[in-house]
């Protein structure tokens, strides 16, 4: 896994998502189920546990949760954000108002389950392909607005992240030289504009679109739903001069034998668009 250290989010991300998701949830009259029970100087513990086995990712959100409605909570971490656990396994010891323990635990465990998920889903990829040179990465199939968390979780799981958006990255694909009129054109327009640190990746379907696009100056070519022995020829054509990836349709079934094609990265959709949950829970002690 991703160590710790490596692992970092800007506190101002965390601070809106969870101020929207609190929002979201207790709108504008609060949590009507708690406050009446609860007297508002009362306090309690809590520990957020684990139900199965996968890695964790997502405490720095949990933590702002809690905090949101107690400033004062404390939030011991037994594990780090990246780590491994077992199904029963303590991750986080919480004492709060009691108030705040119950009105924010849902949004506190929406994202950690959901980050844990991703994480978890990565990892079990990232171990199909040892012993083989390529890394997993994301895509852009992402949850609207949670997108910087989703490609942190890939972090935590051992992955790495492709480009956050249309921004940071140039990837021409099919449509673009489409409608461009042929790649030589898209590729001499993006040359006039495009500034000097950023990369450009062409995406091909095929060997006869491959060695066209190694006619230019590119960084990287997207080989797209290619079989195995498609593949090893593409990486063999290739030989060296750019990076290559692997994406479309990549499965925990499918990843393993792409990875000895000799490709650099692979990409899948489903780590963000198709992760379940991992199933934590909130135990009072």
């Amino acid at each position: 896994m991703t160590t710790s250290a490596s692992l970092e989010l800007p506190p101002f991300l965390i601070e809106r998502a969870v101020r929207a998701a609190l929002e979201e949830d207790l709108g504008q009259a609060g949590d009507i189920t708690t406050d009446p029970i609860i007297p508002a100087e009362a306090h309690g513990a809590a520990e957020i546990v684990a139900r199965q086995s996968g890695v964790v990712a997502g405490l720095d959100l949990a933590e702002a949760s809690f905090k949101a409605l107690d400033a004062d909570a404390m939030f011991e971490r037994l594990v780090a954000d990246g780590a491994k656990v077992e199904a029963k396994t303590p991750v986080v010891r919480i004492e709060a108002r009691t108030r705040a323990l119950l009105s924010a635990e849902r949004v506190a465990l929406n994202f950690l389950g959901r980050l844990s998920g991703i994480a978890s889903l990565t990892a079990r990829y990232v171990a199909a392909v040892e012993g083989t040179k390529a890394r997993i990465g994301c895509t852009r199939k992402t949850t609207p607005g949670l997108r910087a968390f989703e490609k942190y979780a890939v972090r935590a799981g051992g992955g790495v992240n492709h480009r956050f958006g249309l921004y940071d990255a140039v990837l021409v694909k099919d449509n673009h030289i489409a409608a461009a009129g042929g790649l030589a054109e898209a590729l001499t327009r993006l040359r006039a504009r495009a500034g000097h640190m950023v990369k450009i990746e062409v995406e091909v379907d095929n060997l006869a679109q491959l060695e066209q696009a190694l006619d230019f100056p590119i960084d990287a070519v997207l080989l797209d739903n290619m079989d195995v022995p498609t593949l090893i020829k593409a990486v063999a054509l290739v030989d060296g001069r750019v990076l290559t990836e692997a994406s479309g349709g990549v499965t925990l079934e499918t990843v393993g034998k792409i990875a000895e094609s000799g490709i650099d990265l692979i990409s899948v959709g489903a780590l963000t668009h198709s992760a379940p949950c991992l199933d934590l829970g909130l135990d009072w002690r």
